[in-house]
């Protein structure tokens, strides 16, 4: 395909909501169709999947039951929106994509990872990030951002082991795909943050005649 899949991975707090508009604004000021979107989410379907997947009323929720639902929403969400946007020759930049449910559902619910690759790859028809950037953080001090703007979802009321285990895990996964992932500090000023993403992103972009 024409375009490009950049990926913002990282734990709860670190800002990914925040750097992707203002990345997506440079690009765009480049002349570049892009593409922002999330998961869970981006189409209708996968927004009524995230209510609920997300809901902290649902406390019961089984791993499986979960990893499934991220599963469902991301097989809508590639078909839906990221491959036609690819297709086109956008640059689609989504919080969160597959890597997230390899972490949050294998590395730190305990479920098997060659399982979850496997529905990965069913749900997305093979289709992987072209960049990762991994926004990483101190645990503690990424709960308390979370804290401060309220609103707390199933996931992230989760207790500070769960989390802690979040952060080994996309850390792991950087240090497994370092063609593919960048990482960078976000204890830091949104500024330097951006400054860091803007250099890995143009890097890419060069590299690939873009």
């Amino acid at each position: 395909m024409a375009g490009i899949l950049i990926t913002m991975e990282g734990p709860d707090g670190s800002g990914k909501t925040t750097q992707i508009s203002l990345l997506a604004k440079v690009l765009t000021s480049e002349g570049r169709e892009v593409v922002q979107t999330r998961e869970p989410g981006g189409t209708p379907l996968a927004d009524r999947i995230r209510v609920l997947v997300l809901d902290p009323a649902h406390d019961k929720m089984t791993a499986r039951t979960e990893a499934l639902l991220y599963m469902a929403a991301r097989a809508q969400h590639t078909a839906e929106l990221i491959r036609p946007a690819m297709e086109r020759g956008a640059v689609v930049i989504s919080d969160r994509y597959a890597d997230s449910t390899l972490v949050y559902q294998g590395v730190a619910r305990g479920l098997p990872l060659d399982s979850l690759i496997w529905l990965n790859r069913f749900a997305t028809e093979e289709l992987t990030p072209d960049l990762t950037l991994l926004l990483d953080g101190d645990t503690d001090c990424l709960a308390q951002r979370v804290t401060s703007r309220g609103n707390k979802d199933r996931l992230d009321n989760e207790d500070p082991e769960f989390h802690r285990k979040v952060r080994e895990g996309f850390l792991l996964l950087a240090a497994q795909n370092p063609e593919r992932f960048r990482v960078i500090d976000a204890d830091r000023t949104v500024e330097s943050i951006q400054l860091d993403i803007q250099r890995c992103v143009q890097e890419f972009l060069q590299k690939r005649g873009r």
